[in-house]
């Protein structure tokens, strides 16, 4: 079956300040579910100037512990893969994401842009789908995708106030015109 969760925000900050900000937002104390994230490719095509990142994000397991009774959820860590082309020329960058853990029971998949925003160009809009399916747990299927709806629900509003708390901290206010 599968769920998927939707999210769009408009940040009120250029483009440049927003993608530099979610370059660094992980590790964060404002999460401590993200330990680490580690860059394992950068490349920069010199003739359309795209700049292509690979990064692997170490999380804490987060599945609840009465959930963890089940063996193949009984790990400590959960790797996720995140690839982005971020072409400063267009003022966006795509990012898609996927889970490296549990990939024989589960399918996590996150693609997001950041763009200039079509209201003001001073002005950034993130958009991000993601999409969970979990299958080849039986009866647990439909309770795992209903835990995993919800945690990427929250974690996506998480992740969008620690990113207005990062810019204006780093930034000061939002750009109101």
């Amino acid at each position: 079956m599968g769920v998927t969760v939707d999210v769009h925000q408009v940040f009120q900050y250029p483009f440049e300040q927003v993608v530099a900000c979610f370059l660094r937002k992980y590790p964060n104390p404002m999460d401590k579910n993200v330990i680490s994230v580690k860059t394992v490719e950068e490349k920069k095509d010199e003739s359309t100037g795209l700049i292509y990142r690979k990064r692997i994000a170490i999380c804490r397991n987060v599945v609840p512990e009465i959930l963890r009774k089940v063996s193949i959820l009984k790990v400590p860590d959960i790797q996720l893969e995140e690839e982005s082309w971020l072409s400063l020329q267009k003022r966006n960058m795509a990012i898609r994401s996927h889970c490296l853990t549990w990939t024989q029971y589960a399918s996590m998949r996150e693609e997001s842009v950041f763009r200039e925003s079509v209201e003001n160009p001073n002005w950034t809009e993130f958009i991000q789908t993601g999409r969970i399916s979990i299958t080849g747990a039986g009866f647990l299927n439909c309770i795992l995708e209903t835990f995993a709806s919800t945690f990427l629900r929250q974690g996506a509003q998480k992740g969008i106030r620690i990113m207005e708390m990062l810019l204006n901290e780093q930034c000061g206010s939002p750009l109101v015109e």
